[in-house]
């Protein structure tokens, strides 16, 4: 095939979509550089835009090789970064609809982290009943993910799981699969398959669970390592990564759990499960571990309290419990919908982050009914909202909401924070990865409706009122917006996901 060559006169003819340029991209190019506005949240509170973005990555590494704001031609920026670099060699991909580099009608957005997800539950989502968690897992849960022993059924789940996060914008997810080592294999296969990034983690328990679904303390250790090695040595893929998950500390035995804790040290490895999500579950773990201090102090016990795990909930916590975490550098993750769903409680998310802890946002399927992670960040803010009117001193209730910025710094970089890929993902800047989503406001069926007073107008000076302009669009996104509005996703680099 011969070079494609896209010039400055090229990239403004969007007769091709982005998905036609990908797929027809030859390996000649050494440079993507990405046109467009571009949206993060690097620090909590920061909504950073930045216009008329060109944003060069190696088509190799997939890394972030410079980034320059009010381009107005980038192929010769491109030329300019690197005067090695042929115009043959540099693929221009342009956000901008009929050259309007004027518009805000489109924007790359970080890709989104699930820091808590079920893959095996995903059939189930939206069914809960009148359920909360112990009974919830007895009626629902224990039954669907002992089906998955059957490799017809994982194929199924999880390839439909994994389309439907990457359609929804997810470009890295930390999922729980089953205790079957096989279907746990099959799911970071897939992963691999479709270029997601991941944490794939075997489910571990070995009591207090159905007869039809547990395991001995023998076959959690062989599985778990066969898992392990699997990944790391079989897969071998920089993108899937194995995390160790003890369900929770009621199903796990003090045996199974310092077992993990000792093979976590040994490949030095991350750690998920749950953390005081329903008083019940709080109420049962002190039975069964009555000389702990707490529920937290369980897992600090057994080795798997570290700066490498991510407790998910961590709704009921005492200040002591926070200051142990917080201690250990551990991530939490925030799960919203499930909390409101399955009635767990209101997480305090805005106290938790000014104690230092690392906060992300987890769907939590199929506690949670949807795998979208920006439905997760506008109940977020709405839950921090529902909190808030519980507190009667005024300075405390304001300081309890979340904003706009800071929910989808949680969607992102805080997420990033929790599973320790900061440094590679989480937002735009140099040296990082492009995970990265491209969103369309004014596609057709679009949730998100711009009134042409609500339009940003860059075509003279930028005034405070138009950054104001661009604000309530980005939060008329967040509370619309849906995956119609997600055109492409890229993982590293890579087109992983596309509208046709």
């Amino acid at each position: 095939m011969a070079p494609i060559t896209i010039t400055k006169n090229d990239y403004y003819n969007k007769q091709n979509d982005i998905s036609t340029l990908e797929s027809h991209r030859p390996t000649a190019h050494r440079l993507i550089v990405h046109y467009g506005n571009f949206i993060d949240t690097p620090k909590l509170g920061d909504l950073r835009i930045r216009f008329k973005c060109a944003v060069g990555v190696c088509s190799k590494t997939g890394v972030i090789k410079f980034i320059v704001e009010e381009c107005e031609d980038p192929i010769s920026t491109a030329l300019q970064y690197d005067e090695c670099l042929k115009e043959s060699e540099i693929f221009i991909v342009s956000s901008f609809e009929n050259g309007n580099t004027d518009s805000f009608d489109t924007f790359y957005f970080p890709g989104f982290i699930d820091t808590h997800i079920h893959a095996s539950q995903y059939p189930n989502c939206g069914i809960f009943g009148n359920s909360t968690l112990l009974d919830w897992l007895e009626t629902y849960t224990f039954p669907l993910e002992s089906s998955l022993t059957d490799t017809a059924l994982s194929n199924l789940t999880y390839d439909a799981v994994i389309s439907q996060t990457l359609k929804h914008g997810t470009t890295c997810a930390a999922y729980y699969t089953t205790i079957d080592s096989e279907s746990s294999k099959i799911m970071a296969k897939i992963c691999k398959e479709k270029g997601q990034r991941a944490f794939i983690g075997k489910v571990c328990m070995d009591q207090n669970s159905p007869s039809y679904y547990c395991e001995t303390l023998d076959t959690c250790k062989e599985s778990s390592e066969d898992v392990i090695e699997y990944i790391l040595n079989e897969l071998n893929s920089p993108l899937i990564k194995p995390i160790i998950t003890p369900r929770f500390a009621v199903a796990c035995s003090a045996e199974l759990m310092t077992f993990l804790g000792q093979i976590s040290e040994k490949y030095q490895l991350p750690i998920q499960t749950h953390l005081s999500e329903n008083i019940n579950e709080i109420e049962f773990v002190r039975k069964l571990f009555n000389d702990c201090n707490s529920y937290t102090d369980v897992y600090h016990k057994f080795g798997l309290l570290t700066d490498k795990s991510v407790f998910a909930h961590c709704i009921h916590l005492s200040d002591s419990e926070i200051d142990l975490l917080a201690a250990n550098n551990s991530g939490i993750s925030h799960c919203p919908i499930s909390n409101s769903s399955i009635t767990s409680g209101e997480c305090r998310v805005k106290h938790l982050l000014k104690k230092g802890l690392k906060v992300g946002l987890g769907s939590d399927v199929s506690g949670g009914y949807s795998v979208s992670i920006l439905e997760n960040a506008r109940q977020a803010l709405l839950v921090s909202r529902h909190l808030a009117m519980s507190i009667d001193d005024p300075i405390k209730k304001e300081e309890s909401k979340l904003s706009v910025a800071d929910v989808l710094y949680l969607a992102t970089q805080g997420g990033a924070n929790v599973l320790n890929v900061n440094s590679k993902i989480g937002s735009f800047d140099v040296g990082k990865e492009f995970d990265a989503q491209l969103i369309n406001l004014c596609v057709h069926n679009s949730n998100v409706a711009i009134f042409p007073w609500q339009q940003v107008n860059r075509s003279s000076n930028f005034l405070r009122k138009e950054r104001l302009k661009v604000e309530n669009i980005i939060a008329k996104w967040l509370f619309n917006g849906d995956d119609r509005n997600i055109k492409s996703v890229w993982i590293q680099g890579k087109l992983c996901h596309s509208k046709t």
